[in-house]
């Protein structure tokens, strides 16, 4: 199973992320840091991504690997984060083959409204209690 996480900025969240999904699923599954930027991916790569990609092209090429994509919900709206986001990107992202799990993360320029607020990790974590599921695999045990 490979995961994509995608993010951009400077990677925080993907980060957080690619952090919960190590301490969270066997340690077979791929997980694929696309960045938005060469930061956002190298953070992912530090937090123990198996393989990354940047920019773009990168992303519009890879993003059909994954089986599931986990991601702040930006990605998939054209100049999300900052403007890094492309509209190439963005298409390519919400048209990909993988399964999205996407974080109720508002920007400045839009509000996601009608979701109950939570800490990001309890979002990251409700992501991957839902792959797990869909993947049919036994539910993370969650460390406190």
């Amino acid at each position: 199973m490979i995961i994509a996480v995608v993010d951009g900025m400077g990677g925080g969240i993907g980060v957080q992320i690619v952090t919960q999904l190590r301490q969270e699923l066997p340690p077979e599954v791929e997980i694929l840091a696309l960045g938005a930027n060469a930061v956002a991916t190298d953070r992912m790569m530090q937090a123990k991504a198996n393989r990354g990609a940047s920019g773009e092209n990168a992303i519009r090429v890879s993003i059909n690997l994954a089986d599931y994509i986990i991601a702040p919900i930006g990605v998939v709206m054209p100049n999300a984060m900052m403007g890094e986001i492309t509209p190439a990107m963005a298409e390519a992202i919400a048209c990909a083959r993988g399964d999205k799990l996407l974080l109720p993360i508002s920007q400045p320029h839009f509000e996601v409204v009608g979701v109950e607020w939570r800490a990001l990790s309890k979002q990251i974590a409700l992501a991957i209690a839902t792959l797990s599921s869909k993947a049919g695999m036994a539910p993370p045990e969650h460390k406190s």
